[in-house]
């Protein structure tokens, strides 16, 4: 009951579909880990569920906040963490999905800034568990670091590999990194390096060019459904100002702007798209950066039914 699926990736990757047939089925529920979904009135622009999908899958956390309000990835853990609470109360198992990346860190590993990677004490630990084992590598994080070692089962390599790296790279402990995470942003962060079981999905368009023709098409259908009459509604709101991080998301900046008399249309809708894409290409970015369980290419025949079956693995194992 304490697991944890998460559905990852760029926009316009189809992240929507697939848990709408995640939901369909095996008892989930969605929490949307997206900053704009969050806030009442970016429905359009934000590419929120339409009230159809939503009757057949609620999500979580979305039209939370006024965007007069700012939103933080701190706020976002505190909500995130009592929706999963929530969720597994009813006998479901909680279903993250969102292309907001920085909330999905702050949520799985804190905001406090680990060391980067180092590729050889990596390998010297590797070659450890090849030698002897990873029950070898857990005792001998457990002479470091018995707090983070207590927590974590001693078949868990990706996180057992990456606490010993911390201490063998920085000389301080994960638990060390822990405690001033806590000390700085208070019980929100408690779930660093969580101990419950996680199956993380991410999908990689592996066309580039195919990946900017959807977003170039997804745009111009926000467009017509209205996109432009949604910004004027928020810019007929005189405390709505362009500095709140609402109004600057992508796409509702430069609609925004476009109001404002910056630019004309045409000229609008070249700045959206290419705001989109420089998104797609960081959330990309960080993916590549992010151990995942599972990568799979949206642009690929029978990737869902991919999908379906690791999920379905993933539930029954005990």
């Amino acid at each position: 009951m304490n697991k944890v699926i998460s559905i990852m990736g760029p926009t316009s990757a189809g992240k929507t579909g697939l848990a709408m047939e995640l939901v369909k089925a095996f008892p989930l529920e969605i929490i949307s880990v997206d900053s704009a979904q969050v806030y009442r009135g970016l429905d359009i622009g934000s590419g929120k569920p339409t009230i159809e999908e939503l009757s057949c899958a609620p999500h979580r956390l979305i039209d939370i906040r006024d965007p007069s309000e700012p939103y933080s990835a701190a706020q976002f853990v505190e909500d995130a963490n009592k929706a999963m609470a929530d969720i597994r109360s009813y006998g479901k198992v909680p279903l993250l999905v969102g292309g907001t990346m920085l909330y999905f860190k702050a949520l799985f590993q804190g905001l406090n800034t680990l060391p980067p990677a180092d590729q050889a004490v990596r390998d010297e630990i590797s070659d450890l568990a090849e030698r002897k084992g990873w029950s070898a590598v857990h005792a001998e994080l457990a002479s470091v670091d018995a707090e983070t070692a207590s927590r974590l089962h001693p078949n868990d390599r990706q996180r057992l590999q990456r606490a010993l790296e911390v201490f063998k790279t920085t000389g301080k402990t994960m638990s060390q990194y822990r405690s001033e995470q806590l000390e700085q942003y208070g019980d929100w962060s408690a779930n660093i390096e969580a101990p419950f079981p996680r199956l993380d999905v991410a999908l990689i368009p592996g066309d580039r060019r195919r990946l900017h023709q959807q977003i170039a098409l997804r745009f111009e259908h926000m467009l017509q459904a209205g996109l432009i009459k949604e910004v004027e509604a928020l810019w007929a709101r005189r405390e709505l100002t362009f500095d709140l991080p609402s109004i600057r998301s992508v796409g509702y900046k430069q609609v925004w702007e476009y109001l404002s008399g910056d630019y004309g249309l045409d000229e609008m809708k070249t700045k959206a798209i290419a705001a989109t894409r420089q998104l797609a290409k960081r959330q990309l970015t960080w993916l590549r950066g992010w151990s995942v369980d599972m990568s799979v290419d949206p642009q690929l025949a029978g990737w869902e039914r991919e999908v379906l079956l690791t999920v379905e693995a993933y539930l029954n194992e005990g």
